[in-house]
């Protein structure tokens, strides 16, 4: 399962690690825009398999940013 930006921003943290297991709700990556801290959430529960992004990177609205599996 691909995870997506919800905005268009900079990536202010990657909360997960590639191992890690999550569940639905949970913080994968937390994007600033406008001032504001998004958080970008897992959808599902499931084992991070890729981090697509790095900190204060700059993201677009629907990239991806996670593979969870």
């Amino acid at each position: 399962m691909i995870i997506k930006s919800e905005v268009a921003g900079t990536v202010w943290a990657v909360e997960v690690a590639v191992g890690a297991e999550v569940r639905e709700g949970d913080t994968i990556v937390i994007v600033e825009s406008m001032k504001m801290e998004i958080p970008i959430c897992a959808p599902a529960g499931g084992t991070v398999k890729e981090i697509l992004v790095l900190q204060g990177e700059i993201v677009s609205d629907s990239q991806p940013v996670a593979v969870i599996a």
